[in-house]
């Protein structure tokens, strides 16, 4: 049995891009004396360079000094047959796979096995993804597209579309699992979907800019944000949809903005 917590490299000073938050114990019967926490971190990252761990799934020892274990084998190539950099990573506990999206399409990995089950293309490309707590529906964001895709995880089937605004991104599926919080780098809202219907429901904002990387609470009663210029974050209410602070960085000049236009790209919570 192990842990493992997915990451895709970001290759931005070589740091790290968190997609997801811990994966409860997932089952490895063909590698039976691999036990532990474990770091998961699907590369290439942005612009398909393979300078900073190559092509594949990176496994390294949380226990041990973050040690290097594996690389597992993965998909996602080019037509050209090189590989594609990777936007999104989860792992479904109840199917035990991790799940990678690059720009073409969706791949599912089964831990057990380690073997590549199936990788499909999807119409609009992919971005960073988000599955139900109980692993068997994912909400999959076109690649900067004005729609998100609902998919099966088990098959890879498309199930509903859901058009939100202009610039699809990033994901988070509630830890409820009764609502989807989808965030469109074009729009000052966080749009908000129905799990039980697979249909928008309500907005929250609107924030002083578009929304880039952000967090909720586990009562799902506050939204975290970063947007667009701001060295800081805001706060959203998710409750009454309102917009709550806004925390600047003082005493520090942001200067120029090399990438993704905000100063501020990354925000997570501990797990209390």
């Amino acid at each position: 049995m192990y842990r493992c917590i997915p990451l895709i490299a970001s290759l931005v000073l070589s740091s790290l891009f968190i997609v997801s938050a811990m994966a409860s114990p997932v089952e490895n019967r063909a590698q039976s004396k691999l036990s532990g926490h474990f770091l998961c971190v699907a590369t290439p990252g942005i612009r398909d360079y393979l300078g900073y761990g190559g092509h594949g799934l990176l496994l390294f020892d949380i226990d041990n000094k973050h040690r290097f274990v594996k690389r597992i084998p993965t998909g996602g190539m080019h037509p050209d047959g090189t590989p594609a950099n990777v936007k999104g990573i989860a792992v479904s506990k109840s199917l035990n796979s991790i799940y990678i999206s690059t720009l073409y399409g969706l791949q599912r990995i089964d831990f057990a096995t380690e073997k590549l089950l199936w990788e499909k293309p999807f119409e609009g490309g992919c971005d960073r993804m988000s599955i139900s707590p109980d692993g068997k529906t994912m909400y999959l964001p076109s690649l900067e597209k004005d729609f998100w895709n609902v998919v099966q995880c088990e098959t890879g089937k498309p199930v509903a579309r859901i058009k939100v605004h202009a610039r699809a991104h990033n994901t988070i599926y509630g830890p409820s699992g009764r609502y989807v919080y989808m965030a469109d780098i074009a729009s000052p809202l966080l749009h908000v979907a129905d799990t039980r219907t697979h249909t928008m429901s309500h907005t929250i904002g609107p924030f002083s800019a578009g929304i880039r990387p952000f967090t909720i609470n586990g009562t799902e009663s506050l939204v975290y944000v970063n947007v667009n210029h701001l060295l800081g974050f805001e706060v959203g209410d998710l409750v009454t949809g309102k917009q709550r602070a806004q925390v600047t960085v003082e005493g520090w000049d942001k200067g120029p903005v090399r990438r993704h236009g905000n100063p501020s790209h990354g925000i997570a919570l501990t797990p209390d």
